[in-house]
């Protein structure tokens, strides 16, 4: 909650001491220790943690798919540094561009939302905004100049996505598109060449399980279509109705792991294909009861195919490791 009109002129004068200084009490430190935890609060709110996963693990992945993972501490502070630089500051600092770039239509529709209600100031956003991009761009030319070079692509996707003219969001093929490669894609070939030269095959499953992300990103909207219909984004929902666009998921979900399990197994790695066909037979039964009712299902899906789905990814980084 704000503590407007709540400041240390409401509260009682301090004590003196015999010489006539003022000693500080409690009250009067509480606010600026307050305000300092309802900023990295608020910031934290800003880049939303939960969006982390993905581009984290996808860098993961990649990591593992080049076979160049070991025990070594200077190998796993990379590794750290990298899944730091994909989730948390660049993810991150998506999120907050994102909102900023929203903020009009939140006034509208989501007045309660930091910025639109005044509890974030656009200064605040934008040393944000500076500090992630420095802390990204320092340890992406730590981790090398090529994973410089996906960070940048990555970043160009996130602000074709939100900023005006492009707002790529106001349609959903290409919007999805755009945070599907950038937090999967992307993020996988980072990390993969964060640690060894990048393979044609790690390309080829990097971009497979980006096209499945796309069906991943679909399942976001459900829950949003009456604001985006008022607000004429198109997304997948709102162009093909629930029951088709969940469908659409579904299917393109399915086949990005299919062209998965087929290039695996061209490339001889049995194991891994099977494993992958294995957790993708373990989604039908989400996939039927989402395709259902996908408004009250998301949370099941999420919690059941999609991760399946993100476990299908590390097989088959390790069998390309392997």
């Amino acid at each position: 909650m704000n503590d407007i009109g709540k400041g240390p002129g409401l509260a009682p004068p301090p004590p003196s001491t015999a010489k006539g200084a003022r000693m500080k009490t409690p009250l009067q430190e509480e606010p600026l220790r307050t305000g300092l935890r309802g900023t990295l609060r608020d910031s934290l709110a800003l880049m939303k943690p939960v969006t982390w996963f993905a581009p984290g693990w996808a860098f993961l992945c990649g990591a593992v798919a080049s076979g160049g993972l070991s025990w070594q501490v200077d190998t796993l502070s990379r590794l750290g540094a990298g899944i730091l630089m994909a989730g948390p500051v660049l993810c991150g600092l998506s999120q907050v561009v994102n909102d900023y770039c929203d903020r009009d239509v939140d006034a509208i529709n989501e007045p309660h939302r930091l910025i639109p209600s005044g509890r974030v100031s656009q200064r605040h956003v934008y040393i944000l905004t500076i500090l992630l991009t420095l802390i990204g761009t320092c340890i992406a030319l730590f981790l090398g100049g090529q994973v410089a070079l996906f960070v940048g692509l990555g970043l160009v996707c996130a602000l074709a996505y939100s900023i005006k003219p492009l707002r790529a969001k106001r349609n959903g093929w290409f919007g999805n598109a755009l945070v599907a490669i950038s937090y999967e894609g992307l993020a996988w070939m980072a990390g993969h060449v964060a640690f060894a030269a990048i393979t044609g095959q790690s390309v080829a499953i990097a971009l497979l399980y980006s096209l499945g992300a796309h069906g991943i990103m679909t399942v976001n909207d459900f829950k949003s279509i009456k604001g985006d219909v008022l607000m004429g984004i198109r997304s997948i929902p709102v162009q093909y109705g629930k029951v088709l666009a969940a469908r659409m998921v579904v299917v393109i979900m399915g086949a990005a792991q299919i062209g998965v399990i087929t290039l695996l197994c061209m490339w001889g790695h049995p194991v891994a294909a099977g494993i992958v066909a294995l957790l993708l037979a373990f989604q039908s039964i989400p996939n039927v009861r989402f395709i259902r009712d996908p408004e009250h299902n998301e949370v099941f899906f999420n919690a059941t195919a999609i991760m399946l789905y993100v476990w299908g990814m590390l097989a088959a980084a390790l069998g390309l490791a392997g």
